[in-house]
C-alpha cells in the first residue's frame, strides 16, 4: 500500500484503538513519518511494533527529501554591502567584531580608501562602530555571545579549538548549532570524528554533517559524499558532490571528474555540474573584489621579501 493511501485511510482514527477523531478526541501525527494518528501516547507505544518499519522507512524518506534539495545558495550568503554572493574561500571575506557582519575583501578595500581619501577614523564597513583596537576583539565577540549571535559563538567555539580547548569548542558550537549556525554543524561534526572534547561518534558525525549539508554547507556535504562512497553508495555520493560543485566547491568537482573517469558519472551530468559551478564562481567576482586580491598579493610579495 502507497503513503498516500495510508495517509488518505488511516488519517481520520487512530491508528492503534480505531477511535475517530471528534470534539472530544483529538489526534495527533506521528511526528517521524506523518503517516498515521494518534489518540494518545499510550495507543502509539502500542501500535509502534506494527508501525516501526513502514514508520523508518517514510522517515527515510523524507530525510532524503530535505537533504538532496538544492540550497538557494551557499551557508555564507552574501556580502550585506555588495549583496554578491560571498566566496567559498574565507581568506576573501572577513567577520567583523562589532556586528559579526561577514563582509567581503572587496568592500573593505573600497571602504579603507574612502577614510583614506577622506582622513576618516577606520570604522566598521557595514555598522560603522570603531573598529576594536589591539587586544579587544575577544571583548567584541563576547558583547555579541551575550546578544545571543550564533556567529559570535561559532566563533568563540572556532578559537577554542584552535586553542586545543575541545570542551569549549563543543560547548559554544553546540549552542551555534542550536540557533541553526551551519558552520557551527560543521565544527561539531568534526569534533565527533576525531573525539575532541567528545568520544568519538559517527553517527552523530554525520547528523551535523547533514544538518549543515540542508543549510547550504558545501564542504559537509562534499565530507557526506565522501562518507557515502566509502560506504559504496556511489549514487547518494554523486548526489552530493553534484550539489556542492553547482555552490562553487572545488573538491567536489574534482570528486566527480574523477569519478567521471571511472564510469561513475554520465558526460551530461559531469558537463552540467561543471557549468554550474563556474556560474557560482563567476557570481562571486567583482572589479573591487579583484582589486583587493590584487593588494593582497602585493603585500604578500613585500612581506616576503621583507622575512628574507
Amino acid at each position: 500500500m502507497s503513503a498516500d493511501k495510508i495517509i488518505e485511510e488511516d488519517t481520520s482514527c487512530c491508528a492503534s484503538c480505531g477511535v475517530a477523531a471528534g470534539d472530544d478526541v483529538k489526534l495527533k501525527n506521528c511526528t517521524a513519518c506523518y503517516l498515521v494518528k494518534y489518540c494518545s501516547i499510550k495507543c502509539q507505544k502500542e501500535h509502534r511494533p506494527k508501525h516501526k518499519r513502514a514508520c523508518k522507512e517514510r522517515a527515510a524518506e523524507l530525510r532524503d527529501e530535505i537533504l538532496f534539495k538544492q540550497p538557494e545558495g551557499s551557508h555564507v550568503g552574501d556580502c550585506p554591502i555588495c549583496c554578491l554572493p560571498l566566496s567559498l574561500d574565507v581568506k576573501k571575506s572577513s567577520m567583523t567584531a562589532c556586528c559579526s557582519k561577514v563582509i567581503c575583501n572587496g568592500c573593505y578595500c573600497a571602504n579603507e580608501r574612502r577614510e583614506e581619501e577622506a582622513s576618516l577614523d577606520q570604522r566598521c564597513p557595514f555598522c560603522r562602530a570603531p573598529l576594536p583596537k589591539e587586544g579587544e576583539y575577544d571583548k567584541y565577540i563576547m558583547k555579541r555571545i551575550e546578544a545571543n549571535d550564533p556567529a559570535a559563538m561559532r566563533q568563540e567555539g572556532l578559537g577554542k579549538y584552535y586553542k586545543g580547548d575541545f570542551t569549549g569548542s563543543f560547548e559554544y558550537c553546540s549552542k551555534a548549532a542550536e540557533a541553526g549556525d551551519a558552520d557551527a554543524h560543521c565544527q561539531l561534526s568534526r569534533l565527533y570524528n576525531l573525539g575532541h572534547g567528545v568520544e568519538k561518534d559517527e553517527k552523530k558525525e554525520v547528523h551535523h554533517l547533514e544538518e549543515a549539508a540542508i543549510r547550504g554547507h558545501p564542504k559537509a556535504r562534499y565530507n557526506l559524499g565522501c562518507h557515502e562512497s566509502d560506504n559504496g553508495n556511489i549514487e547518494r555520493a554523486v548526489k552530493h558532490w553534484i550539489i556542492a560543485a553547482t555552490q562553487g566547491h572545488g573538491l567536489s568537482i574534482k570528486a566527480l571528474m574523477d569519478l567521471f573517469k571511472e564510469g561513475g558519472v554520465s558526460r551530461d551530468d559531469l558537463a552540467a555540474a561543471l557549468r554550474a559551478h563556474h556560474a557560482a564562481v563567476d557570481a562571486t567576482k567583482s572589479p573591487q573584489r579583484e582589486e583587493a586580491e590584487a593588494c593582497d598579493r602585493i603585500r604578500d610579495t613585500m612581506h616576503a621579501k621583507d622575512s628574507n
